[in-house]
């Protein structure tokens, strides 16, 4: 049964500044946002949509949620859980996109690992020939980072837990929203008491959305329009890998300390986040692809890159991103010698 998607308005608490003096240069207001889609590659649809409007010192106003028809395959039901059926009677993006706007207007769109909801919240809105109104975006993943907090890894979970925010429905819109937006008032508060200038990025529209039948099409001519092009990014200098390499992954199997990855194409989770996690996860991170490759992870498999073309070659093992993430969170230790 599908959950209602109108706008559920919350009473907005009373402001405590604490006598600390708010930084005159931060946004007035945030949209905390979290879309769940049918995959991360550029051709994909979003799921489900949640709004969580906050003031400037981030207490909440309102929010609002609402499932998405993707007219297609939902893609990965065990991780949002929306079937099909369930997303049959649902509005398409282009019934909800007014809606949306309304909460997103004037504000600072702000979700963890940030550009990949803006990425796909603008190529909905290009598809239905319309430009989401957001200027800005904040990722609280940049910003746990600029704040120097204690965490293990920047998964949305492990930040809940620093601040004590409980997760009910995990990779549920609008509880990942709430989540969210819990966390991040302890988080805009602490920035405020530092006079730490906010990690903001500007929202570029996607002008040129390619109408195609097929998601090949749409990754011929780019996939996500003008300034979602991919450019050249030099290499993070890490300390080597302390395992042996193991050999190959093999499919089905898991991910052994050493093992050399390699990585092509875009990913929703910023490149450097993503490889930073398998380096500490213990894998060796690969810049280029040879018969000593454990694994390449591409969200593009058929995509004319040398690595894809030399993975195909060898006959090394290709993953997508959210089966390569899964498989980071129970990697096995490196064999002892």
């Amino acid at each position: 049964m599908l959950e209602d998607h109108q706008a559920t308005t919350v009473e907005v608490p009373a402001q405590q500044a604490a006598g600390v003096p708010w930084p005159t240069g931060y946004p007035g207001g945030y949209a905390v946002v979290d879309v769940e889609t049918t995959g991360l590659a550029p051709d994909d649809r979003i799921v489900s949509a949640a709004v969580y409007r906050l003031t400037a010192r981030g207490e909440v106003e309102d929010h609002w949620y609402t499932p998405v028809n993707p007219e297609r395959d939902p893609g990965p039901t065990w991780i949002h859980g929306l079937t099909s059926d369930m997303l049959a009677d649902a509005p398409l993006f282009a019934e909800i996109a007014g809606d949306f706007a309304q909460r997103l207007e004037g504000r600072v769109l702000v979700a963890h690992n940030a550009v990949f909801d803006w990425k796909m919240i603008a190529r909905e809105y290009a598809r239905a020939k319309r430009v989401a109104p957001v200027e800005q975006r904040l990722c609280t993943i940049q910003l746990s980072k600029a704040l120097g907090l204690p965490l293990a890894n920047h998964r949305l979970e492990t930040l809940a837990a620093h601040f004590g925010v409980e997760q009910r429905r995990a990779h549920h819109a609008l509880d990942d929203a709430r989540v969210l937006a819990e966390a991040f008032r302890p988080s805009l508060e602490r920035a405020a008491r530092l006079r730490l200038p906010l990690p903001l990025l500007a929202c570029l529209p996607v002008t040129d959305w390619p109408q195609a039948a097929s998601g090949g099409a749409a990754r011929a001519s780019g996939g996500s329009g003008a300034g979602w092009q991919p450019g050249w990014r030099a290499a993070k200098r890490r300390p080597p890998c302390p395992y042996p390499n193991p050999g190959r992954y093999e499919p089905g199997g898991r991910l052994t300390q050493g093992m050399r990855v390699a990585f092509s194409g875009d990913t929703s989770v910023d490149r450097e986040l993503l490889e930073d996690q398998a380096f500490e996860a213990g894998l060796h991170i690969a810049t280029s692809v040879s018969r000593l490759t454990s694994v390449l992870v591409t969200n593009d498999p058929q995509a004319p890159t040398s690595k894809v073309a030399k993975a195909r070659a060898y006959g090394t093992p290709v993953l997508d991103e959210a089966a390569f993430t899964h498989l980071l969170r129970e990697v096995a230790p490196a064999p002892e010698v």
